[in-house]
């Protein structure tokens, strides 16, 4: 159907409500706007929904959030699940309760019980609740860290980890098999709780989760000594950390906590940012600020839905506060974790560690230093998640730390996703430790790199828009395929991996084997002298991501390298 005859039978039809119709009303004049919305559907993806909110099929609305939620209830009685029990989160972006409620009642209307947090939850504590619960399934209404005009719609399964191949795609089968929305089932909020298939979770559980944090803790009675002396400065712009950390701070003993109170309480406009991203410098401004005024040792940041972690830390030498980068503060926890277990005779023979292809190097150095496994999965927590998953299976590995570059961090197994606020508490743990020992985790970090070098990574994005998003990302990728660079800024390419058609490339040996992990539209160049390159379309927006990585024997020297082959890419990229 066209975009005109889709936006009139929207206007016309009885099952959309006055509300939206009123909202479609005022772009009646604009054609435009009309295709933009109605020219296409909102696609679930294998990372769920996530788009702008309003009106349309190309909207984030509560027909789309329906729709979506039938198929999943379609979906789960075909796996004998009529019996099940689905747990549900929100964050503090506006119209997320009115989604989660949305959510729960259509699988209420399924005859599916639904479990829903009666306040804004961070999303590792969806990952938590639904094992706890015994769910078949949990869904997490947040857009993450994008611009306050999105909002999504995010799927897990009984393992806690968000849904993965297969079952990601058969769950989108079933979404994409509703054509008509008039087939997906609803009914009020009332009658679901009457009927016994809608339940507030009880504060129970968030007490099970505070506690499995405090187990995760290695040096408990360092904390005690240096808690009060540490002195960190928080906010959680505005999103689902507060309360959680908060406490889980204050029940460890950090009493020295202080809260930006600008960006202490939810407002899903996030007023005091551009983005809510603790990725985005901008958005430790006014913690910064009252950093100085307190003189803080840490400087921490949470997302919208608490499962991204951003930090500064002083340095005590220069007084200046500095940024750690996902990958930086992946190898401090990580360090932290494998050398004091093995100290205290508690490192396990079969031991290992779970990073994406996109995440730093140091890594490996690490855990080939303490012996330990080291396993790379695509880019995406679910797949680290997913890991934990096999481990249990079979029986082969226990898993000690799990970290991806974009800020994202696991240290237990009692979420299969990253954790925010179990982040703060590792990092602060490991701030205590440095304290102990007359360093700040400026030192610490500062002593890693010359233990195992200093590694530099960095990020970039290419916007796509319109008609043309598909099409540029295939032919890019495409192009770069079947023209395979032999170097990249005078560096030789080792190796070449290409894995949406599942194959690698050695130049060294002129070997081709197959990749071990899933397909997936990345191509990976591995360097010689430890440096790389990757490149993907993103999986939540119209944009190719671009990644580069480097090692030197100096910071100097590093950043040099990476400036050298960011820049020889971007020109190669500009030839395809």
């Amino acid at each position: 159907m066209n975009p005109k005859k889709l936006y009139k039978s929207w206007m016309e039809s009885s099952y959309f409500n006055q509300e939206t119709k009123k909202e479609l009303a005022s772009i009646a004049k604009n054609e435009s706007a009309i295709a933009e919305r109605f020219g296409k559907e909102l696609e679930f993806g294998t990372g769920g929904l996530r788009g702008i909110m309003g009106a349309g099929t190309n909207r984030m609305n509560i027909y789309i959030v329906r729709k979506a939620t039938q198929g999943l209830a379609n979906y789960i009685k075909k796996q004998h699940g009529t019996n099940k029990k689905v747990a549900i989160a929100y964050d503090t972006r506006n119209m997320s309760l009115e989604f989660a409620i949305e959510s729960g009642t259509c699988l209420a209307a399924n005859g599916i019980k639904s479990y829903i947090f009666s306040e804004p939850h961070p999303t590792p504590m969806l990952s938590f609740a639904l094992r706890q619960l015994e769910c078949i399934a949990g869904i997490v209404i947040t857009a993450s860290h994008n611009p306050p005009e999105y909002n999504g719609y995010k799927v897990y399964w009984e393992d806690g980890a968000q849904i993965t191949a297969p079952r990601d795609k058969e769950i989108i089968a079933e979404i994409n098999a509703i054509t008509d929305f008039t087939q997906v089932k609803t009914m009020s909020k009332e009658d679901a709780e009457k009927n016994g298939y809608y339940e507030s979770i009880s504060h129970h559980i968030d007490d099970r989760y505070f506690e499995s944090l405090k187990e995760l803790t290695i040096h408990p009675q360092i904390i005690n000594q240096q808690a009060k002396k540490l002195r960190i400065v928080y906010t959680p712009l505005h999103g689902t950390g507060n309360l959680p950390v908060k406490r889980i701070l204050r029940e460890m003993g950090f009493s020295e906590v202080f809260i930006v109170p600008e960006q202490q309480f939810p407002d899903g406009n996030f007023p005091t940012v551009s983005v809510p991203n603790p990725e985005d410098p901008s958005a430790f401004d006014l913690a910064l600020k009252l950093a100085k005024k307190t003189d803080a040792d840490l400087v921490l940041a949470t997302d919208p839905d608490a499962d991204r972690l951003g930090v500064y830390a002083k340095d005590r030498k220069t007084g200046v506060y500095k940024s750690f980068t996902g990958n930086m503060l992946g190898t401090l926890i990580l360090h932290y974790i494998l050398s004091q277990r093995k100290a205290l005779g508690a490192l396990p023979d079969n031991g290992a560690v779970v990073t994406t292809i996109v995440s730093g190097k140091m890594a490996k150095n690490i855990a080939k230093d303490y012996h330990v496994k080291l396993i790379e999965t695509l880019t995406g927590f679910k797949y680290i998640g997913e890991q934990i998953k096999f481990f249990e299976h079979k029986g082969d590995y226990e898993f000690l730390f799990g970290y991806e570059e974009s800020y994202g961090y696991l240290n237990g197994t009692h979420a299969r996703d990253k954790d925010a606020v179990a982040a703060v508490l590792a990092l602060c743990e490991v701030a205590a430790w440095c304290q102990s020992q007359n360093m700040t985790l400026c030192d610490q970090m500062e002593s890693l790199f010359k233990d195992y070098g200093y590694y530099k990574e960095t990020l970039f994005t290419v916007p796509l828009t319109g008609q043309t998003e598909q099409t540029t990302t295939a032919l890019t990728l495409d192009n770069l395929r079947t023209n395979i660079p032999q170097q990249i800024a005078g560096i030789r390419v080792r190796q070449f991996r290409d894995y949406q058609n599942g194959k690698t490339h050695d130049f060294i040996t002129g070997e081709e084997n197959p990749t071990t992990l899933p397909r997936s539209r990345v191509l990976y160049f591995e360097l010689e002298d430890d440096a790389w390159c990757c490149i993907r379309p993103s999986g939540t927006e119209p944009k190719i991501k671009l990644y580069v990585g480097s090692k030197g024997k100096d910071e100097r020297e590093a950043e040099k390298k990476l400036t050298m082959v960011k820049d020889a890419f971007l020109e190669l990229l500009s030839l395809c």
